[in-house]
């Protein structure tokens, strides 16, 4: 017991004392994700991370909200299923509504510290996301993927009831809202409904006057930041939607879905005296002066 004794206490004084130990940990920091993964070479610092991280390449989900007999995990909520348990974390505070992290300047709440990180970009003036067809940048990762489908035309994201597709998530939310005819939100002074709070904002600027947003070049104000951000295309001449069937470029959507009715041969504009159809307002106007207005 006295030999057993005296080497631990040893041991003990190597530990407190020796500078070759804070050495070889100086040693051990600086081989810190010395682990490299052969097919993309990311980085670890321990084996189980890397063991966790192929999984991925091999298309393997060990984890899915519930665990399972086999200790997986999956979300008891809407069934889907992680690569690790941290993901599956993360995804819960989607239904939970969890936002543990803030913005020390505003208060604002993520649910991701990604998220945050990006969130101060809007301090620093940062914009690290670049779209390499039209040069536009972005502060956040999102909103430059969203703005990628524009000229790609993707639409990833499907109405389960109707079929219609959207490029943006968002798009998709606000469009179901459409099939329930939720407007909870209320004007307080005409009472008009709305499906989101931010739509009775907007609206309540009708009633006060105000145009937050101003155009710098010549000083015009505009309820909407989308209507400036239209409006400032007049003077720089951008025109980021383009047609996928003769290239042709239009300064705002609404021109472009005008235009793409040419090549679909659609006429959705309905004269209601006659029964003729138009492909553009426009076309429907004028009919309407010339053959039924005296």
């Amino acid at each position: 017991p006295r030999k057993r004794r005296h080497h631990r206490n040893g041991s003990h004084s190597q530990r407190v004392d020796n500078p070759a130990v804070s050495e070889s940990q100086s040693k051990t920091d600086t081989r810190k994700k010395s682990l490299k993964c052969d097919v993309c070479g990311k980085h670890f610092q321990f084996k189980c991370q890397l063991n966790v991280h192929l999984r991925v390449h091999k298309g393997d989900k060990p984890y899915s909200g519930r665990t399972s007999g086999k200790g997986a995990y999956s979300c008891s909520t809407c069934e889907k299923s992680f690569h690790n348990k941290s993901a599956l974390t993360v995804h819960l505070r989607i239904h939970t509504g969890e936002k543990p992290y803030s913005c020390s300047t505003c208060g604002k709440q993520f649910r991701q510290i990604s998220a945050l990180k990006s969130h101060g970009n809007c301090y620093t003036g940062e914009k690290p996301y670049p779209c390499s067809t039209c040069g536009k940048r972005f502060t956040y990762k999102s909103h430059f993927e969203s703005h990628v489908r524009i000229h790609t035309g993707e639409k990833p994201h499907i109405c389960n009831i109707c079929g219609k597709r959207f490029s943006r998530r968002s798009h998709l939310y606000y469009h179901l809202k459409i099939h329930t005819g939720e407007k909870p939100h209320l004007c307080s002074t005409c009472g008009k409904g709305f499906r989101e709070n931010y739509e009775l904002q907007r609206h309540i600027r009708i009633h006060t006057g105000e145009k937050p947003y101003s155009c710098s070049t010549c000083g015009k104000g505009f309820i909407l930041k989308a209507a400036l951000e239209r409006h400032i295309r007049c003077h720089t001449g951008e025109k980021p939607y383009v047609c996928m069937n003769c290239e042709k470029r239009f300064a705002d959507k609404t021109a472009l879905d005008r235009h793409s009715v040419i090549h679909t041969g659609e006429k959705p504009y309905c004269c209601n005296s006659c029964g003729k159809k138009f492909n553009q307002s426009a076309n429907l106007k004028k009919h309407m002066m010339r053959i039924h207005t005296g």
